[in-house]
């Protein structure tokens, strides 16, 4: 089994060595691609505008000089460009929880959503602050992986991948989590105000919206709250309405 790991948080960071210690209880061929740096709300940004370059750390272990999203890209055109694959991608852990509108913001999230987009199961891993990497969490994140492993059946399909977001103490039990709302970037600071000039900030933190089933709530309970997204499900829309609105368009105006 060949799982390929990254990170939005730095190729150093603490979340992406407790991941890569849990994934080397299921296997051994484990590769690491992460950014050389933290990305904090990347989203799904590939560097189509500078050359990219690899770093080898270890063996199977590289660092990259760009985004969170390109480190699955340059594992898949560049480690892998002889066509092996890997069977399971795996990003974060991420230092904070990932909830609602962070689907879009995350680049914890692009890295899951990016191998969507390769056909390959993903899943990205977030965590509320303040958890440890001791045993018994090394050990309950293999676990919770071994399980969605093994029953990635029922949860795979195209344009699929899963949110996870974990307590801050495990082990800890399963909820399936609906969406909710928990805006991120909902007000400004104002740091300076001129006439024809005002310098601002975007004002870090979320206002820690919840409602029962959504994320928050699962997360704010101490369980682990599974979510899964799906980017293919854009059905078009119904045929009238492309009659109707073709038939506006013919009409004459006024």
């Amino acid at each position: 089994m060949r799982i390929l790991i990254a990170n939005d948080d730095g190729i150093d960071a603490p979340g992406i060595a407790l991941l890569r210690k849990a994934a080397a209880r299921l296997a051994t061929d484990i590769w690491v691609v992460a950014p050389e740096r933290k990305w904090t709300a990347a989203s799904h940004h590939l560097s189509f505008d500078k050359e990219l370059t690899l770093s080898r750390r270890e063996p199977q272990v590289y660092a990259l000089n760009g985004t969170p999203a390109d480190c699955v890209v340059a594992a898949m055109t560049v480690l892998f460009r002889d066509g092996s694959m890997p069977d399971l991608v795996l990003s974060g852990v991420n230092d904070g929880r990932n909830a609602a509108e962070d689907a879009a913001y995350s680049g914890t999230l692009s890295i899951a959503r990016e191998a969507s987009f390769w056909n390959l199961p993903a899943i990205g891993f977030s965590r509320t602050k303040g958890g440890t990497s001791e045993e018994r969490d090394v050990a309950a994140l293999a676990a919770l992986i071994e399980n969605l492993w093994q029953t990635r059946a029922q949860w795979t399909r195209e344009g699929t991948f899963l949110s996870v977001n974990l307590p801050k103490e495990l082990p800890a039990e399963i909820g399936l989590a609906g969406i909710g709302r928990d805006k991120i970037a909902s007000a400004a600071d104002i740091v300076s105000e001129e006439v024809d000039r005002v310098t601002w900030r975007i004002r870090r933190g979320r206002p820690h919206t919840s409602r029962p089933g959504d994320e928050n709530s699962l997360i704010d309970s101490g369980r682990i709250a599974i979510v899964r997204h799906c980017w293919s499900d854009g059905a078009p829309l119904d045929a009238g309405f492309a009659a109707e609105f073709n038939n506006a368009l013919r009409q004459p105006a006024g």
